[in-house]
């Protein structure tokens, strides 16, 4: 959608061989579950007043992706939390990382950077859901292998 920067790390990276909730296992990738949001789909999707301050509602937003990090959200759970990627772009690009939540400030569209960000783990045979209502980009996503929850999921 529009430029972007780099991305931050908190750095925890976490790692177990525990089985799914289907019973398969997580796959030669390891590790929990990775939990990708579209940042700007999830803040846009209430009209709360965010688009008079974009970082903000996207901080905002990063903080409550904080406790789901910690605690884990019961649509994904397995076992341990989720690692929280929330994918930036435009007005929010300087988000920082705070722990437990990775911010990715997209080079160009977001959607893009969530694209390449869910097939480069899944080919490391990782789950990955993906928070969006984007309709374009849950195409793009399944058509790799994630799966998917809506904005409410997150809010």
């Amino acid at each position: 959608m529009s430029d972007h920067g780099s991305a931050g790390s908190d750095g925890s990276a976490r790692s177990d061989g525990s089985a799914r909730s289907d019973g398969s296992t997580r796959g030669d990738g390891g590790g929990p579950e990775l939990l990708v949001v579209d940042a700007a789909n999830v803040v846009g999707s209430v009209p709360d007043g965010w688009w008079r301050d974009r970082a903000g509602a996207t901080e905002r937003l990063r903080n409550k992706l904080a406790v789901i990090a910690r605690e884990g959200l019961p649509a994904i759970q397995t076992g341990e939390p989720p690692e929280v990627v929330l994918v930036v772009e435009g007005a929010a690009r300087g988000v920082e990382s705070i722990p437990g939540v990775r911010v990715v400030a997209a080079r160009g569209s977001g959607d893009d950077a969530i694209v390449e960000l869910v097939a480069a783990e899944r080919v490391a045979g990782r789950r990955c859901v993906v928070v969006t209502a984007d309709r374009e980009l849950r195409r793009r996503v399944t058509e790799l292998g994630a799966e998917l929850l809506g904005p409410r999921s997150v809010r």
